[in-house]
């Protein structure tokens, strides 16, 4: 289990560094002291073996702690996007029937008040380092929910509960994807889901205990919790950033603390490359860069690896009913097949396979499906769902792509998101890189959009660089010199910046909506 690595390490380098974050720094042997105490806590508090527990909490050695603290009590963590709403937070601790929360400070308020109201909740547990920031809170809570503030517990001498036995099979975390259309799902991730894909990631990204990266991806997200646990399992660190508004901040940080790793979606590396100064710092102790959480345009893949020579880059594909990781595209690949996300990472199957679950011939387009003992136990309490992505023992992603003969995959696009128009079925991800190839560019997303003869018609929403100037037909006249014609946009919008996210995906089904305010051109 992942916390018998951390115990592991504690007795073999208690005074290794795991966690920085500003001036704090935590060592392996002072969390696994941590999170023992958290642990028995929990077992102390009634918590029985399968029991979710919540957390809402941006990263933190606090977060980390009580992560590693309810898997060892043998219960199931249930990472809630700190930035949902009251009513989603809500919806999700209903869903799943939460016990207990453990809830941040600048996250609490009305939230503590709205949760102690549902039946299920037995406790709230507030992360802070120290009590008073929660007396407010304490207030709004009815008195028979049980009330702790987890810096309290965390340094705080008590009986140790012996935790229960625990088999790979068994739940660990429930992890409920973005939602990026649809109502979330929470995907069931086993014990072992989670250390068979951390052991692929280490394998091919050759992770040690000399690696220390830098975490700017929220650990409520599939790929920012791969990076938290394959670095406890390596004996690496972590260093611990919550935001990428101050680029600038994030890499003077890097090159203080020396990072050998850094991890970004798609729209954390456009920052670096359009609206920082990232070419006037220099890396000389990073080794690797990973990109993953939805396609990069090739170009920005390549300019980064120009801009740092002897850094590996990385492009991976994965999705949360994976764990996190499908497969890599290997640094030494990068310039050969640019679009391409690679091969399986090590111990998973992948095949593409045509609507009638044959595989499909090489270059010849279909839904990617995988299988591995990273793949999810399927989704909480949702049957139907489940059954519709598993099927005999596959992972039926949803994703298109083509495989070359050379078994390097590449995503087309979403079966979700293909646009029909007409007879035509068009991949919404082949227009978007032609968009991005024209230089004043930043970010191009493309959708289909309701038409009463054709079905659909087809949208281009650009996010331009910063002080360049383009107008719809341009975009239309560049695409139609490229594509067929039915696959150019027939309406252009223009916005300052595309709707995500915190994991950074775009929210396509925000897309639609826009129009309103935002600059908007439509061609003939």
């Amino acid at each position: 289990m992942l916390h018998a690595y951390l115990s592991q390490r504690a007795s073999q380098t208690p005074d290794t560094i795991f966690i920085i974050q500003g001036e704090r720094r935590v060592t392996y042997g002072a969390l696994e002291t941590q999170v023992s105490r958290f642990s028995s806590f929990l077992l102390c508090l009634g918590m029985k073996k399968g029991d979710r527990i919540g957390i809402i909490s941006r990263n933190s050695p606090e977060y980390i702690a009580a992560y590693l603290a309810i898997q060892r009590a043998g219960c199931v963590a249930v990472d809630v996007n700190y930035q949902n709403s009251i009513h989603e937070i809500k919806t999700i601790v209903n869903h799943c029937d939460v016990k207990t929360v453990v809830l941040e400070n600048s996250y609490s308020g009305e939230l503590a008040k709205e949760l102690g109201a549902m039946p299920p909740l037995r406790a709230v547990i507030g992360i802070e380092r120290r009590a008073r920031g929660f007396q407010s809170v304490r207030r709004k809570i009815p008195q028979h929910i049980h009330y702790a503030v987890l810096g309290d517990i965390l340094h705080s001498e008590q009986a140790m509960k012996t935790p229960p036995a625990i088999t790979g099979e068994d739940l660990a975390a429930i992890v409920y994807t973005s939602g990026t259309s649809g109502r979330p799902k929470g995907v069931m991730l086993s014990h072992e889901n989670i250390l068979a894909n951390a052991r692929s990631i280490i394998a091919y990204l050759r992770l040690s205990e000399n690696d220390r990266t830098m975490v700017v991806l929220p650990f409520c997200y599939c790929y920012g919790k791969s990076i938290l646990t394959t670095h406890l399992m390596a004996g690496g660190s972590l260093v611990l950033e919550n935001s990428f508004l101050y680029p600038q901040t994030v890499f003077k940080k890097m090159v203080e603390e020396q990072a050998t790793g850094f991890a970004g979606v798609p729209s954390t590396f456009a920052i670096m490359l359009e609206r920082s100064n990232f070419r006037d710092f220099s890396f000389p102790a990073l080794r690797y860069v990973t990109q993953a959480g939805g396609a990069m345009p090739p170009c920005y893949a390549q300019e980064l690896a120009g801009l740092l020579p002897g850094t590996q880059v990385y492009i991976m594909y994965g999705q949360t009913e994976a764990t996190a990781r499908l497969t890599y595209l290997d640094p030494d690949d990068l310039l050969e097949r640019p679009g391409s996300v690679g091969k399986p990472v090590p111990g998973v199957e992948i095949m593409v396979v045509t609507e009638q679950g044959k595989a499909a011939a090489y270059g010849q387009e279909g839904e990617i499906i995988a299988r591995g003992k990273n793949i999810m136990a399927g989704y909480w309490n949702d049957a139907e769902e489940t059954k519709k992505v598993l099927k005999e023992g596959w992972l039926h992603t949803g994703d298109i792509g083509t495989m070359d003969k050379d078994g390097y995959l590449t995503i087309t696009g979403r079966r979700s998101d293909m646009i029909k128009r007409g007879s035509h079925r068009i991949s919404p991800k082949e227009i978007e890189e032609v968009i991005h190839d024209m230089e004043p560019v930043r970010e191009a997303s493309v959708m289909g959009m309701h038409d009463a003869i054709h079905g659909e018609k087809i949208r281009a929403v650009v996010v331009l660089k910063k002080g360049c100037v383009l107008d719809a037909q341009a975009v239309q006249r560049h695409c139609q010199a490229r594509l067929a014609s039915f696959k150019v946009p027939q309406e252009v919008l223009f916005v300052d910046a595309l709707p995500r996210t915190i994991s950074g995906k775009v929210m396509r089904s925000e897309l639609p909506r826009l129009g309103l305010t935002e600059r908007f051109a439509e061609g003939s």
